[in-house]
């Protein structure tokens, strides 16, 4: 058995930081119900580009973080993210190759299935339904998948993470 190295391991913890950070980031009204969600996309870059460091068990901690940042129910954000992290891991060679707007698109997917699943906890716990607009952070992460993309990889280069 070959003992590598990882490096860069801050730069990960660092991405998701910056992810838990601009989810919490008070918007104006009319803007925050767009407001995409970052640390889903930052895990799907991650679980994407060394899925043999970033998986569901990452997933699931960053999860639990982001239930104790937003003040919701303990594990809710924890199992998506986690079956997010689990449906990309799975996919992750496919999802690699293909081009942007279909890595987008594969994005829009498991982004609206992250919802999916919080809006059926909150159902099953008795929060309100909401309107379409719902759905608008899964969107507004499709768009801005490329950038972040870019950045995120671009930041993976240049620390040289592995």
């Amino acid at each position: 058995m070959i003992w590598t190295r990882h490096h860069g391991g801050w730069v990960i913890v660092a991405s998701f930081v910056a992810a838990m950070l601009l989810s919490i980031l008070p918007l104006p009204g009319p803007v925050d119900p767009f407001r995409p969600e970052w640390t889903a996309m930052v895990l799907i870059y991650w679980c994407l580009a060394l899925p043999e460091r970033v998986g569901v068990g990452s997933a699931w901690i960053v999860g639990l973080l982001m239930d104790v940042l937003k003040g919701g129910l303990l594990g809710e954000h924890a199992l998506g993210l986690a079956l997010i992290a689990f449906l990309t891991m799975k996919l992750h060679q496919r999802i690699r190759v293909y081009p942007m707007w279909q890595q987008a698109l594969s994005v829009l997917l498991l982004l609206a299935l992250y919802q999916l699943v919080m809006l059926w906890i909150n159902g099953i716990i008795g929060r309100p339904a909401r309107t379409w607009l719902y759905w608008a952070p899964s969107l507004t992460g499709t768009m801005l998948w490329p950038l972040a993309y870019t950045l995120l990889r671009d930041l993976r280069r240049r620390f040289r993470v592995e």
